[in-house]
């Protein structure tokens, strides 16, 4: 069930009429079956997987809080960590585990069986598993309690709005808000609302209406000259933004409609003057993550240079490989680290101090030569191989002479500085939130060029978005 569907425009309004119609005890059966029914709404038999994550982690997060030594919860956080991650790398990575070792047993002419796997990747699975492991992990630290009620902690885990792009939600923040009894408030479905038709826009308006000139210049790029792929590689860092942001903005305004407050996943990241600062408005609920539970057990930032840098390569070659199974994405990941470490390396070096408050000439410049770097690194991340990325770049240099058969339309260039615009002007206070305080008029101004640029200027396919497929 995709949110830009009229199946969602059905379903979610029918949840949040019963829901406030409902004693406030019984809520929680409620969003847990109607978040199970959106989850089966893809592949039923995958809910299976969701509700066996959900038991284990359940059962391991009881068990840890006991007051037992700290070596008997080794023991859960291990049933926890080895069967989550089982599961993932079964589903997410043993075919490309398993065809990679095909290729280093071929390259020293020895024979090697591949078992070619045919399964269907459960939609999601990278969010609520590492929503689960954050529970046991939390525990294991001491830092949550576990819950006894296994309704609210199954609803944690698959609750609807944010089930299958999250963002991803602790415990301490999510868990609490479902067990809270929110009465009826016509702000929440104001602001709830609002997001909601912004997200729509960002997503089919901005994202699905470039999709096909980005997939024309991926698809056929040897028949493009430079100026016409560096378009298509422009247009993809705004395609993969405006699909996720969108995806994000339309599950934070739907769990808004319940009177549930969901985290921020981005914050304008090519205002980024920086690599870290891109990755602290970028996905911040997956950064965060990874910083928590990977990236500080290792030793974070108070460790010898050389051995935080080491960190920074596994945490961003890990994170890449958490977006998908292939080496384009350890590529992609690989080459953040990079960025990330010469940025640190060059400030430190040379005692750069910049004012990061102000948007003067150099940190202008510094936006664009970031906004540049993400775009490069982009090119691993959308291409389907390695061999297929290379060839691209290649493509930039020698396709200078080609006669140029690719051409945007102007109204998608007039839309994408809309978009612009727009996420310059929200970078501080959300949509919902900067409109609290205009006029009438303006609000509902605005309203209105959303809804016709929705009707009119939607693209014609009906894209899924594109981290369902991590």
């Amino acid at each position: 069930m995709l949110f830009n569907s009229i199946t969602f425009l059905i379903f979610l309004p029918i949840v949040v009429i019963v829901y406030y119609l409902l004693n406030p005890r019984y809520r929680w059966l409620l969003l847990l079956g109607a978040s199970y029914y959106f989850y089966m709404s893809w592949e039923p038999e995958y809910a299976l997987l969701m509700l066996s994550s959900t038991v284990v982690d359940y059962i391991a997060g009881i068990r840890m809080s006991r007051n037992i030594s700290k070596n008997r919860k080794r023991k859960y956080i291990f049933l926890s960590l080895t069967y989550n991650l089982g599961v993932l790398f079964f589903f997410k990575y043993f075919n490309f585990i398993d065809h990679s070792l095909y290729d280093v047993f071929k390259f020293f002419d020895h024979s090697y069986n591949t078992s070619n796997l045919n399964v269907l990747l459960p939609v999601g699975i990278s969010f609520y598993t590492f929503q689960s492991l954050s529970y046991s992990l939390e525990i294991y630290n001491g830092k949550q309690k576990a819950e006894r009620h296994f309704g609210i902690f199954a609803l944690y885990i698959s609750f609807f709005p944010q089930l299958v792009a999250g963002p991803i939600e602790r415990f301490s923040h999510l868990g609490g808000q479902l067990k809270q009894y929110f009465d009826f408030r016509w702000d929440n479905i104001s602001n709830g609302l609002r997001l909601i038709l912004f997200g729509l826009f960002v997503k089919m308006v901005i994202a699905d209406n470039i999709s096909s000139y980005v997939d024309e210049v991926y698809q056929n790029f040897n028949q493009f000259n430079s100026g016409s792929i560096l378009q298509g590689l422009f247009l993809y860092s705004f395609q993969i933004y405006a699909d996720f942001y969108g995806y994000s903005i339309i599950a934070i305004g739907s769990a808004r409609l319940l009177g549930i407050d969901l985290m921020n996943n981005f914050a304008s990241p090519y205002l980024a003057k920086s690599i870290p600062e891109f990755w602290n408005r970028w996905h911040i609920s997956l950064s965060t993550w990874f910083k928590d539970y990977l990236f500080i057990p290792l030793g974070g930032s108070r460790v010898k240079i050389s051995r935080f840098y080491l960190n920074i390569l596994v945490i961003f070659t890990v994170s890449g490989l958490w977006h998908g199974a292939n080496w384009t994405f350890l590529i992609w990941g690989f080459l953040h680290a990079v960025f990330y470490i010469l940025y640190n390396y060059l400030v430190k070096r040379f005692n750069i101090k910049f004012n990061e408050d102000n948007w003067s000439v150099i940190n202008v410049s510094r936006a664009i030569v970031n906004f540049l770097l993400v775009t490069f690194a982009w090119i691993f991340f959308r291409s389907s191989t390695f061999t297929e990325a290379i060839s691209l770049i290649k493509s930039i240099y020698f396709n200078i002479n080609l006669i140029d058969s690719f051409s945007i339309p102007i109204h998608v260039f007039i839309l994408l500085f809309i978009f612009i615009v727009s996420d310059i002007l929200f970078s501080k206070n959300r949509i919902d939130v900067w409109l609290q305080n205009k006029s009438y008029f303006v609000r509902w101004s605005i309203y209105f060029v959303i809804v016709f640029l929705i009707l009119t200027q939607s693209g014609v396919n009906n894209n899924p978005f594109i981290y369902f497929q991590f």
